[in-house]
């Protein structure tokens, strides 16, 4: 897909992989929304900037992808901007912490609500443009602890490894319309998600459990998102982008 002059929307698009994923797709010359639930400081002056330079624009809108309403009404506002919806990546999310016994069920329904329910109620509402348009892409993020079990976070990895799945089934639904859909999986990416751990944790990350001994970055994982966009005959994948830690036996 030739990315200028189209128009992309990212879900928790104001840091992180999100806020990288946005700049990556302006720096292509499309007109990009992010959304999230607090309105941006300086990066989405950063981001209109970059798009201004490629005669594109940027806009932000306050939603809550947890609530159905804000599903619709955010796509709604998007499509409203510019006529038109070409992408869409699901990059909102959160961590969920506690095991079995611990995790509230409250916190448990939060989770689907956010990384799972989301996904159908944005797809609901964006698809029927992308049919429009005889073509569109959609990306979701899951996570290295999708793959694996992990200790302490029961809700998070449940989610998370819905999403590998959720991709392959509306991959496979979409296809007939080119709506191609695939999935990220990162592994520890230096983003304000990471903030909880210690040094030590995150020194012990680097030294005994990735591979290639070191963090990765928010533009590791927007890369990949962009060449999934741009590549029109990937779908129903999933890239895990962990520096090896998914992998390795040792």
């Amino acid at each position: 897909m030739e990315l200028a002059g189209k128009v992309c929307l990212v879900t928790g698009g104001t840091s992180g992989i999100g806020a990288a994923t946005a700049l990556d797709f302006a720096k292509r010359g499309a007109n990009v929304v992010i959304s999230g639930r607090r309105v941006p400081k300086d990066s989405l002056e950063t981001l209109q900037a970059i798009a201004a330079g490629q005669g594109a624009r940027a806009a932000f809108i306050r939603a809550d992808v947890s609530k159905a309403d804000d599903c619709s009404r955010l796509v709604a506002e998007a499509h409203t901007l510019w006529g038109k919806l070409d992408v869409l990546v699901h990059s909102a999310g959160g961590a969920v912490p506690g095991g079995l016994f611990d995790v509230s069920e409250e916190d448990w329904m939060k989770a689907f609500d956010v990384h799972v329910h989301a996904v159908l109620r944005l797809a609901r509402a964006a698809v029927p443009h992308m049919i429009e348009a005889k073509e569109g892409a959609i990306i979701l993020i899951s996570s290295a602890a999708g793959h694996r079990g992990c200790l302490g976070a029961i809700a998070y990895g449940v989610v998370k490894g819905a999403l590998p799945q959720f991709t392959r089934t509306l991959a496979r639904e979409l296809a007939g319309y080119n709506i191609r859909v695939n999935c990220v999986s990162p592994g520890f990416i230096r983003t304000p998600f990471q903030d909880f751990l210690t040094p030590e944790q995150a020194e012990n990350n680097i030294r005994n459990r990735i591979p290639l001994h070191r963090e990765g970055k928010p533009e590791d994982v927007s890369r990949a998102i962009l060449g999934l966009v741009e590549n029109e005959f990937i779908t129903g994948e999933d890239i895990v982008i962990d520096g090896g830690m998914s992998m390795r036996i040792v």
